[in-house]
C-alpha cells in the first residue's frame, strides 16, 4: 500500500476524534482506525471490481443495521457517517443514511454536528426534499453564541441550501456581515454569493453591504466579495463604474506586496486575487476610455512586476494581457503586452505555448500588425508534435496573413494539408487556403 494511504489512515482518527473526553479517546481511536482503516485497506487490497462491490455491499448492510438500531449512540453514528461518506465517494448508494446525517447535525455535539453537516453537504443536492428538515437547525446555529456552530451553519448554507427557504436565513446572514470576527464575515459573504447565484433577485437590496465588504479591513472578506462583484459586473458593468478606483487601489496594494505574506504563493503576491481583479477591470474598461485611463498605470505595473519564472506568474501575465486588449486601447500598453506574449510562445511547455497562441488571438483582434513580430515563431509552431498547438497555429496564421507574407503562410498550410488525415481539418484548411488565394493572389493578378 502506498505511503499516502498509510499517512491518510493515520491522520483520520485525529481529525474526527480530537477533543474527546478523558478515558474515551484511546478506545474510540482504536475503533475508528480498525473499522474505517480496515475498510480502506480491504478495498485497496482487492484485485477486481466484483470483489469491491461485494465488500462494499456487506459494509453497507452492516452500517444500515447499525444506524437503524435504537441503541446506537451519537458517537457511533458519527463513525458510521464517515464510513458512509467513504462508500458514497466510491460511487455506491448510501441513501438510507441521509436522514441520519441530518439528525446528527441536529442533535450532536460540536464534533458530531461537524460530521453531520459534512455528510449532508456531500450526500444531498439543493433540491433534495430532505434538505428542508435542516433549515431549522441552520437557523438555530446561525443564532448561536458559539462561533464554531455559526461557522458550520454558514458553510453548509454556502454549499447547499433550498432556494425557497432563503428568506428564512437571509436576515441572519446579513447581520453576520457586521460580526466582529473576520471568519464569520467572510463566510457570510460567501453564503450571500451562493444566494446570488441561485436567486439573485433576493439579494438585490443588500448591494450597499457588498460595498462595505469590498472595503473590509480583513483581506479575506474583501477577496470573498470579489466573487459577487465579478458576477454582477459581468451582467451589468455600467452600474459599477464608480468602483473602478477601488479595484485599482486594491490591485496596486496587491502588486506592491502590501498584503500579508499568507496570501503569497511561491513569492508571488496573492496571484488568484490579482487574476480576479484583472478580470473585473477588463469588464469595466471595455469600450470606455475614461474608465480605462484609471487602470493604465496599474496594468503597466502588473506587466512589469510579473517577471518570476513560475506557472502562476504566467497565469497573471495571461490575464493581464487579456485585460490590456479588452479595455480601451493604449498603444504603449498594447506593445508591452505583445512582447510579453513571446515568453509564452517560446516556452518549451505545451500548456504555456498554447496560452501564448491563445493570447495572440487577442492581439490580432485589436491590432494584427502587433502579432507580426511573432510571425516566424508562430510558423515554427506548425512543426510542434501536439495537434492542438498545430490547429491553433493554423488559425493564427490565417488571421495574420497579408499581401507580404501570403506566399510563405499558404506554403506552410499546404505542407500541413499533405500530412493531415483528419477530414474536419482538411475541409477547414482547404477553405482557408481558397479564401486567402482569392483575397490576395487572384485579386492581385486581376
Amino acid at each position: 500500500m502506498s505511503d499516502i494511504v498509510e499517512k491518510t489512515l493515520t491522520a483520520l482518527p485525529g481529525l474526527f476524534l480530537q477533543n474527546q473526553s478523558v478515558g474515551g479517546p484511546t478506545a474510540a481511536k482504536a475503533s475508528f482506525s480498525s473499522r474505517l482503516g480496515g475498510l480502506v485497506r480491504g478495498i485497496t487490497a482487492l484485485t477486481s471490481k466484483h470483489e469491491e462491490e461485494k465488500l462494499i455491499q456487506q459494509e453497507l448492510n452492516n452500517l444500515k443495521a447499525t444506524v437503524s438500531a435504537p441503541t446506537t449512540t451519537l458517537k457511533m453514528m458519527k463513525e458510521c457517517m464517515v464510513r458512509l461518506i467513504y462508500c458514497e465517494m466510491l460511487g455506491y448508494d448510501a441513501s438510507f443514511g441521509y436522514i441520519h446525517a441530518i439528525k446528527l447535525a441536529q442533535q450532536g455535539n460540536l464534533l458530531e454536528k461537524r460530521v453531520g453537516y459534512l455528510a449532508v453537504s456531500l450526500f444531498l443536492h439543493e433540491s433534495h426534499e430532505l434538505l428542508l428538515l435542516l433549515v431549522n437547525t441552520v437557523v438555530k446555529d446561525l443564532q448561536s453564541t458559539n462561533l464554531v456552530e455559526v461557522c458550520m451553519a454558514l458553510t453548509v448554507v454556502s454549499q447547499i441550501f433550498p432556494r425557497e427557504m432563503i428568506p428564512a436565513v437571509l436576515p441572519l446572514i446579513e447581520d453576520k456581515l457586521q460580526h466582529s470576527k473576520e471568519i464569520i464575515r467572510r463566510k457570510a459573504v460567501l453564503a450571500l454569493y451562493k444566494f446570488y447565484l441561485i436567486a439573485p433577485n433576493q439579494v438585490q437590496h443588500i448591494h450597499v453591504k457588498f460595498r462595505k465588504a469590498l472595503c473590509d479591513r480583513d483581506v479575506g472578506v474583501m477577496a470573498a466579495s470579489l466573487h459577487i462583484y465579478f458576477r454582477m459586473i459581468k451582467e451589468n458593468s455600467s452600474a459599477y463604474k464608480d468602483l473602478t478606483g477601488s479595484f485599482v487601489t486594491i490591485l496596486k496594494q496587491v502588486v506592491g506586496g502590501k498584503l500579508p505574506v499568507d496570501f503569497n504563493y511561491h513569492s508571488v503576491p496573492a496571484p488568484w486575487l490579482q487574476i480576479q481583479l484583472l478580470r473585473i477591470l477588463g469588464l469595466l474598461g471595455k469600450d470606455d476610455q475614461r474608465t480605462s485611463e484609471l487602470m493604465y498605470d496599474v496594468l503597466d505595473e502588473s506587466l512589469r512586476r510579473a517577471e518570476l519564472n513560475h506557472n502562476v506568474t504566467y497565469a497573471i501575465l495571461f490575464e493581464c494581457v487579456h485585460t490590456v486588449y479588452s479595455i480601451y486601447p493604449k498603444s504603449e500598453l498594447l506593445e508591452k503586452a505583445a512582447k510579453c506574449i513571446g515568453k509564452f510562445v517560446l516556452s518549451p511547455k505545451i500548456n504555456l505555448k498554447y496560452l501564448g497562441l491563445k493570447a495572440l488571438t487577442y492581439v490580432i483582434q485589436q491590432d494584427p500588425t502587433l502579432a507580426l513580430q511573432h510571425q516566424m515563431t508562430i510558423i515554427e509552431c506548425l512543426d510542434h508534435p501536439d495537434p492542438i498547438i498545430k490547429r491553433e497555429t493554423l488559425e493564427l496564421l490565417y488571421r495574420i496573413t497579408n499581401a507580404q507574407n501570403i506566399t510563405v503562410i499558404v506554403q506552410k498550410m499546404l505542407e500541413y494539408l499533405h500530412q493531415s488525415k483528419e477530414e474536419y481539418i482538411i475541409v477547414n484548411l482547404v477553405g482557408k487556403i481558397a479564401e486567402l488565394a482569392e483575397k490576395y493572389l487572384l485579386g492581385h493578378e486581376s
